[in-house]
């Protein structure tokens, strides 16, 4: 690794001699030290350290014995299936996952950007130029390229040939590589240490869960927008699906809160803490605020009351049948009691859980079984990581959208972009959504005056409130709405949950959720059919006379 200190076309900072790189790495240029490694030795020494230009070195010394012994038949070097390539293969003399361990040991500190004697330098971004002689690419000098380019470096790999006496035989998988550019050393690191191993497409040691954490920690700030970021962790966390599902969602978390100008923690918060037990259900007003456990005129599929979050899930079920829905968007999924809902109905085809939260997807997934599920029930059901403040093409084309208890979890001034997303560009025929009623809140003697029935609600509105909100949204993108109760309808002051059916370039179906009130209804129109059937009877009679 060379600092090139005033070598043009990157002077260094007036007064600032290159040597400066041995406090950043914290290796004295006078000095030659060796560091043990799991697999060797390491050594670091300066072959020239001049006020205009420093070179700092990475010797690496691999013991092929260690390597095996430690190896236990995992990764490249300890391949079961030959007893020879266990000892004779390319690990002594290619830059791979052994030299990124040997990067985070030997210069740790470097890499977390620390420097007590000059910090300013360490905060501050260098001309750097990296070489390696030989490092192992499986993908050639083209991706070598596409993963190190985006990142603000002017790349030189050229492929080394598998034997200069004989041309004809072609390149190997190796290049040797030089990096220059202006970077801060610890950014630098990173990327050597992450993209190593991705190269090379293989790990000497096996890949745990906490390699997820080493892969976000390394990355952070750089892999979140990286364009080939799905590559770069499928091969870092070597092809693990449910380490690479993880991260991936970690990722997406990042990108999205940093939009959102936000902490990840912040949008992390559809369930309490990664204690909470899996099954319990914790979605907001669903057992964690005063409508949870609210009486109603419905009762369970094992004959005790339906709570409201029971109800609430009824009647967006009732909505979506009475559409003639097919293919549904969950939006704000939670945990993912609605999809499970929504599966159990063959007449649901597909089913679209979205959240920004990726820890409620991980729980949704658990409630799911997705894992146990048959292919043919997989085939229906997804779930997605994303933020409704955004547009999305990946939600355009579906009958329905259903937004149950999300949009009192927006802060007011972000309402307009959610409207856009779904109404504007995904656009389907269909949106159900549901809300609490602020005026309903007097009826819990539980809840204090003022407050709202969930720590994260940004407002609740009154039934005006939303009627004003619906009818402003469906004028503007095209839609007609119609409203509903959810729960008891209080005389005075309205029920617990508010429903509201918006229908895209069509008269909105009537909304009927109050099991009383879909009996008046069927009532009535009993009684106007025997009615009618009278009149007709008599008419018949006076004819025949």
């Amino acid at each position: 690794m060379r600092d090139a200190g005033t070598h043009p076309p990157h002077p260094p900072p007036a007064g600032a001699p290159a040597t400066d790189l041995g406090f950043l790495l914290h290796k004295h240029p006078d000095k030659v030290q060796a560091f043990s490694t799991s697999h060797g030795r390491a050594h670091v020494f300066y072959p020239e350290a001049t006020p205009e230009r420093c070179t700092a070195a990475l010797l690496l010394e691999v013991d092929p014995v260690a390597l095996v012994r430690r190896g236990k038949g995992r990764g490249r070097g300890g391949a079961p299936d030959s007893a020879l390539a266990q000892y004779v293969n390319d690990r002594p003399y290619a830059a791979s996952s052994l030299f990124a361990v040997a990067i985070a040991a030997v210069f740790s500190t470097a890499m977390h950007g620390r420097c007590n004697a000059m910090p300013e330098r360490a905060a501050a971004p260098l001309p750097l130029r990296i070489e390696i002689p030989a490092l192992s690419a499986r993908g050639g000098a083209g991706l070598v390229r596409a993963l190190l380019e985006p990142l603000g470096w002017q790349v030189e790999a050229e492929p080394v040939a598998l034997d200069e006496q004989f041309p004809q035989w072609g390149d190997s998988r190796y290049v040797s590589l030089v990096l220059t550019g202006e970077q801060r050393l610890s950014d630098a690191l990173r990327h050597l240490y992450v993209l190593l191993p991705v190269l090379d497409d293989a790990k000497h040691y096996w890949v745990a869960p906490d390699e997820v954490d080493k892969l976000l920690r390394s990355g952070s700030g750089w892999l979140e927008a990286h364009p080939e970021r799905d590559l770069i962790t499928r091969r870092y966390l070597a092809r693990r699906r449910a380490l690479t599902r993880q991260a991936h969602q970690r990722l997406e978390l990042a990108r999205l809160a940093e939009a959102d100008d936000t902490e990840p923690e912040t949008l992390d918060n559809a369930v309490p803490d990664d204690n909470a037990a899996p099954d319990a259900d914790t979605s907001p007003d669903a057992g964690t605020s005063p409508d949870a456990d609210a009486p109603s005129d419905g009762t369970a599929p094992d004959g005790r009351p339906a709570t409201l979050a029971e109800q609430r899930r009824a009647a967006v079920l009732e909505a979506l049948r009475a559409a003639g829905a097919r293919r549904v968007l969950d939006l704000g999924c939670g945990e993912g009691r609605l999809v499970s809902e929504l599966l159990k109905d063959p007449r649901f085809t597909e089913v679209v859980g979205m959240d920004v939260s990726a820890r409620a997807l991980s729980y949704a997934a658990r409630n799911l079984r997705l894992d146990r599920m048959t292919e043919r029930q997989a085939s229906r059901v997804r779930l997605l990581q994303g933020s409704l403040a955004y547009t999305d093409e990946r939600l355009a084309g579906y009958d329905a959208a259903v937004l149950s208890e999300v949009v009192e979890h927006v802060d007011p001034p972000r309402l307009p972009a959610l409207a856009h997303s779904v109404f504007g560009a995904a656009r389907p025929h269909t949106v159900v959504v549901t809300t609490p009623n602020r005026e309903y809140n007097v009826r819990w003697e539980s809840l204090p005056a003022g407050r709202v029935r969930h720590h994260d609600h940004r407002f609740e509105w009154t039934r005006g409130e939303f009627r004003d909100w619906a009818e402003r949204t469906a004028a503007q993108y095209g839609y007609t709405v119609a409203f509903g109760p959810v729960g008891p309808d209080d005389p005075e002051v309205g029920p617990p949950t508010q429903l509201a059916a918006f229908t895209r370039g069509a008269p909105a179906p009537a909304v009927t959720t109050d099991r009383t009130e879909r009996t008046d209804r069927t009532e009535r129109t009993d009684r106007t059919e025997r009615t009618d059937r009278t009149d007709r009877t008599e008419k018949n009679e006076e004819a025949a006379a």
